[in-house]
């Protein structure tokens, strides 16, 4: 059991390793891609060498980008067969549709129009070559969505049902799986807030131009168009973060209560705007939830259903039963206990099933399968031996989800201040106050992408799928040396890739710097 559980933590630590640094790259390459797109547009409309000229420094910078993200991609997809197994046989048949379809279409599209994009540009019409550079960037767009796809149905499982004679779960209906509201919001969420973190890139190495006094029309010009698209990219954070919210109050309840560090509900819920939970609470007692706590009233309940008295419910509520339905009012559902019960009883008929199956017992089959199907909704709790495990880790999840939306609240004024002064006070980039803002937001966003990820995957812990299977059911059948010599050597060689990147982008930038682009020659 010992080596169970410390396959399992290592698996979930080399799982999440991988993650974030792959997550590091993607959304760079989201918003950059854009904003070549926009940029070679404009050179395209106008003709203006000093337009072609940033439009191949920013491709440079993003090509650099892409092809590290794609490396640690590839690897993230793989362990799914080496490390999570018994998941990938489970619900394969979902999960790996979309994962199929982004590497067959998404992928291929944008592979294929990246050569033309860089290699193309004396060798295809200007309006193709404009045409590739869109395509490379939808392409990536289209990428994230078949994988984000597959992660909202880890989210909110949804268009399968479970066939016993396969022991694993088959999709039934590919629409609901695609057209999920948690998808289509973690979609935009996600793309978007990746146009907010380039566009942030993009005015961050533009002010490290102008501290240096280097090509500083080009760097006014990069800071309008990055300007735009984080404005845009964060207005539409903020409109698809929303429906996430409502969207996790509904059908990841316990996922909400943790963001919030709230274990007894109430209605009129407040939320936290700053707080420090208190490290001795937990479900089974009566300590405080935190140690001290500025709230703003009625901010939870408008959160989560949007409306500003609804009921909210704490870890204790749902452990209880206590729940928001559909239409956002307070209801009583089966408790985590009987939830557990449930499932335990789900397991045994399938166990029933498997044995009249090789005794070829039709009727006992029969049998055994209603049963099942019965119980199959609370089929994840059967691996359950006690209701606290579905509580996932409250102060990771809670501190994560608090310094995401604190520095998007900076970054949303941060960015309405770069396009005032870019159109109002030029005069501004002058100060070195803020140019040096610009440099330190570049990895305040990515901090602030990093803890939405944190948030989105801690906060449905213990479900790999949210209440269908729980990760210690998922892994492989590997001993925990092996996760854990590949860990170390993942962390080596991501380590390597990221300092690897970070050098040529800084080489390349300095390059840039020195550019003529006033009088660019191609």
């Amino acid at each position: 059991m010992n080596d169970l559980i410390s396959v399992v933590d290592w698996s979930r630590w080399q799982f999440a390793l991988t993650a974030m640094y792959h997550w590091l790259f993607v959304p760079l390459t989201l918003g950059l891609g854009v904003i070549v797109a926009i940029m070679e547009s404009i050179y395209y409309r106008r003709r203006d060498s000093r337009w072609l000229a940033i439009t191949k420094f920013w491709m440079r910078l993003f090509g650099i980008n892409f092809a590290v993200g794609v490396a640690t991609g590839i690897i993230l997809e793989f362990e799914f067969g080496t490390n999570w197994s018994n998941y990938s046989w489970f619900v394969g048949d979902i999960f790996g549709a979309p994962l199929a379809i982004e590497g067959l279409l998404a992928f291929f599209m944008e592979s294929t129009f990246i050569a033309v994009m860089f290699f193309g540009w004396k060798k295809v019409s200007p309006a193709f070559h404009l045409a590739s550079t869109w395509l490379t960037a939808i392409g990536a767009s289209l990428s994230a969505l078949w994988i984000l796809i597959a992660n909202a149905w880890m989210q909110h499982p949804v268009g399968m049902v479970f066939d016993p004679a396969q022991m694993r779960n088959v999709m039934d209906s590919f629409g609901d799986v695609v057209l999920s509201p948690v998808a289509i919001h973690k979609f935009f969420h996600a793309v978007l807030s990746g146009w907010v973190l380039a566009g942030i890139f993009v005015i961050g190495v533009s002010s490290w131009f102008l501290l240096r006094r280097r090509a500083t029309a080009m760097a006014l010009s990069s800071i309008k168009v990055g300007g735009w698209v984080a404005l845009a990219g964060i207005l539409g954070t903020l409109w698809s973060g929303d429906g996430s919210a409502v969207d996790v109050a509904r059908v990841q309840p316990m996922k909400l209560a943790a963001m919030e560090g709230l274990y007894n509900g109430n209605r009129d819920q407040s939320i936290v705007a700053f707080g420090l939970l208190n490290p001795a609470k937990t479900p089974q007692n009566d300590e405080d939830e935190f140690l001290f706590a500025v709230k703003i009233p009625y901010g939870l309940s408008f959160l989560a259903t949007h409306n500003p008295h609804a009921f909210v419910p704490g870890i204790n509520d749902l452990i209880d039963g206590v729940i928001i339905n559909e239409d956002g009012d307070t209801a009583y559902t089966d408790s985590y206990a009987d939830r557990i019960a449930i499932g335990k009883r789900a397991h045994e008929a399938l166990r029933a099933y498997d044995v009249a199956s090789a005794a070829m017992n039709t009727a006992a089959m029969d049998s055994a399968k209603s049963v099942l199907m019965d119980n199959y909704r609370y089929f994840g709790y059967g691996y359950l031996d006690s209701p606290y495990e579905a509580v996932p880790p409250v102060a990771v999840t809670f501190y994560a989800f608090h310094i995401m939306v604190t520095i998007g609240g900076y970054l949303l004024l941060f960015i309405l201040l770069v396009m005032w002064a870019a159109y109002k006070r030029p005069a501004m980039f002058d100060k070195k106050w803020l140019l040096w803002l610009g440099l330190i937001s570049v990895p305040l966003v990515w901090v602030c992408s990093e803890a939405g990820w944190v948030t989105a995957e801690v906060g449905r812990q213990p479900w790999i799928i949210e209440g269908l299977m729980p990760v210690r059911a998922a892994i492989s059948d590997i001993s925990a040396g092996t996760v854990q010599t590949t860990f170390w050597l993942f962390a080596l060689v991501f380590t390597a890739f990221l300092a690897a990147e970070v050098c040529i982008m800084l080489r390349s930038i300095d390059k840039g710097s020195r550019t003529d682009y006033e009088n660019y020659k191609d």
